[in-house]
């Protein structure tokens, strides 16, 4: 029997779509945290167990796999899964925070994975949590922010697609050289992340082969495998 060891979960996210394909999720987790609320303070947030988070994921990835679109790195849906060996580490967001951030590539795509670190397991959570840093899906702002180096300012800026726009290209860029930043072992990872941004690498004369791509997307889970 083969197990997930979770590195990161990401609650918004499944909380956010299991709401969806469940509209008396919702419902329920309030009903919990009402009953809750009088015994405890209203200060105090109500965690769910571990097992339950897991079998909340899990209903989630089950969904997508069977209804949604549903891609790898190489050829990525709205969602991809990946298994390969990725650096990670945190990197600070413009705000102060800090962001969670997964870089690894295959032949064809270097791909990056960026969400708060709030879900990395075992974390302690922020005092406050900023709606477009820790909102569900709408962490690509922020998080194109956070991979932006001081250094990135003295390099030649990428010449670009015809096909893509200059924030397009920058962005793109920005994940690119996030990358070569990480530091420490690969790691075996398997995860699902949700498609954020794609394009041909800014940096061809880099990559070692033509024909690069160049993925962003925001996990709901990044796991180690053996």
């Amino acid at each position: 029997m083969s197990f997930r060891y979770y590195l990161y979960i990401s609650d918004a996210k499944v909380d956010m779509l299991l709401s969806q394909i469940d509209p008396g999720h919702r419902r329920g987790r309030s009903a919990e945290f009402s009953l809750n609320l009088p015994f405890v303070g209203a200060k105090h947030t109500v965690e769910s167990p571990a097992a339950d988070q897991v079998a909340r994921l899990e209903r989630v990835t089950r969904y997508l796999d069977e209804h949604a679109d549903v891609g790898s790195v190489d050829e990525p849906g709205q969602f991809f899964r990946g298994l390969l060996p990725m650096r990670w580490g945190v990197v600070p967001a413009t705000d102060g925070r800090a962001l969670v951030y997964f870089g690894g590539r295959t032949g064809d795509t270097i791909v990056g994975l960026g969400g708060s670190s709030f879900h990395v397991l075992g974390a302690a959570p922020p005092a406050e949590q900023p709606a477009h840093v820790f909102g569900g899906m709408s962490t690509m702002p922020a998080l194109l922010a956070g991979l932006v180096d001081t250094d990135d300012a003295v390099l030649a800026p990428p010449a670009g697609d015809v096909s893509l726009d200059a924030a397009d290209t920058q962005a793109l860029a920005s994940v690119h050289r996030a990358g070569t930043r990480l530091r420490g072992p690969a790691q075996n990872v398997e995860f699902l992340a949700k498609r954020l941004l794609c394009g041909p690498s800014p940096y061809p004369e880099l990559d070692g082969r033509p024909g690069m791509t160049v993925l962003l997307g925001s996990p709901l889970y990044v796991a180690l495998v053996d």
